[in-house]
């Protein structure tokens, strides 16, 4: 496939730099021209290491006027059923800017794009292989793609907590398979030749260690993947993320991954642990909670706003939240407006998972359009390109 083509120097016309770049030339950043934002000013690093220095400024000039990011949850899951080719067309068609993929092996070792390790809460896979239950489940890995292929995905059951069935794809409807991660590459490529756009692509690879104890590398699979297709460098529109950070360090070192990686995180963190995690990852994947925790408890029309993106953005890593979902908002978001406010304009995120990709767009744009879009790390305006 056609490899995105990357934009260098100054040459005119060429992508501009939105994300990182306030963190590479503080002094750019216009404060006279911002408008209103409690998302606070954060304190950026004096110097970075040359090499981190040069992957975020690569990384900068695929995510220029993304502000914030449109990740794509599982395609869009939101209309479809999850990790469906279906699903990531239709997330591609809403406009979405990254198109999220969990990665699983099957047990000949080909990277299926699949949320969890164990096939019985979205398939039929019980009623097709009966036999094949193990400690009570059904693992991925315990199957050949050829058996995997024959299993039909559906919505996911019970829905996502508080959201309403009614409103998603009705359940055991349809023809939905699995499908590898090559297969999604294919298209998503595909359907930027057709439709002249970059949406780019954001792995997760799930449960190495797991893996591992069945012989198999999802990791080295998932590189080997990437590379096929293009995206082998900082300034490729990828991200690859995991919850195990032994696995991102292992990434960044043993396997000399150069791509832009995402430590994901169960839990609200630390301040130490953010600067641990900064030495590694190029940004964090966390919680919606962990980031707006509440409404502020002195103006209820505003959020109570944790420390999490201010303290992320001062160690020089992008926040990536996870997963707003319109039909299941937190109890204390009166809608889906407001709590994107709180997201993206009080705390002051990079980018949001969604599972429906179209209403973040839509808030975005309309901000956009109105020029008072910022934050922290946000450059307003056309600046200079980055070069070394």
């Amino acid at each position: 496939m056609k490899r995105w083509i990357r934009c260098r120097g100054t040459v005119s016309g060429c992508v501009q730099v939105a994300v990182i770049l306030t963190m590479l030339a503080p002094t750019y950043y216009n404060s006279a021209s911002a408008q209103s934002t409690r998302a606070e000013q954060s304190p950026l690093p004096q110097s970075l290491p040359p090499e981190r220095k040069r992957r975020l400024q690569a990384i900068s000039q695929t995510i220029s006027n993304e502000v914030p990011l449109v990740i794509a949850h599982r395609g869009a899951s939101g209309y479809l059923p999850e990790h469906t080719t279906e699903s990531a067309a239709l997330a591609h068609a809403l406009g979405a800017d990254f198109i999220e993929q969990d990665v699983v092996l099957s047990q000949d070792g080909i990277a299926v794009v699949f949320h969890d390790v164990t096939l019985e809460k979205i398939t039929n896979v019980a009623e097709l292989f009966p036999e094949r239950r193990r400690n009570n489940r059904f693992y991925v890995f315990d199957f050949t793609l050829a058996e995997l292929r024959r299993l039909n995905i559906s919505e996911r059951f019970p829905s996502p907590a508080g959201s309403d069935a009614s409103q998603r794809f009705p359940q055991n409807t349809g023809r939905f398979q699995l499908s590898t991660l090559e297969e999604h590459l294919q298209l998503i490529q595909g359907l930027n030749v057709s439709r002249g756009r970059n949406v780019g692509i954001y792995v997760e690879i799930k449960q190495p260690k797991i893996h591992r104890a069945q012989n198999l590398d999802p990791s080295k699979e998932v590189l080997r993947v990437l590379h096929k297709y293009g995206y082998s460098h900082a300034d490729d529109r990828v991200f690859v993320q995991c919850f195990d950070e032994s696995e991102i360090l292992r990434l960044r070192t043993e396997l000399k991954c150069q791509l832009p990686l995402i430590q994901l995180l169960a839990e609200k963190p630390s301040d130490g642990h953010l600067a641990q995690i900064a030495k590694v990852a190029d940004g964090i994947g966390v919680r919606i909670a962990a980031v707006v925790e509440g409404v502020a408890p002195d103006d209820p029309e505003h959020a109570r706003v944790s420390n999490v993106v201010r303290t992320a953005h001062q160690h020089a890593m992008l926040v990536h939240a996870w997963t707003l979902r319109m039909d299941s908002l937190p109890d204390y978001a009166p809608n889906s407006k407001t709590m994107i406010d709180w997201l993206v304009r009080e705390a002051g995120v990079d980018g949001i998972f969604t599972d429906q990709p179209d209403v973040l767009l839509s808030w975005r744009q309309s901000v956009q359009a109105t020029g008072r879009l910022e934050g922290p790390f946000k450059l307003l305006g056309k600046g200079p390109s980055v070069s070394d």
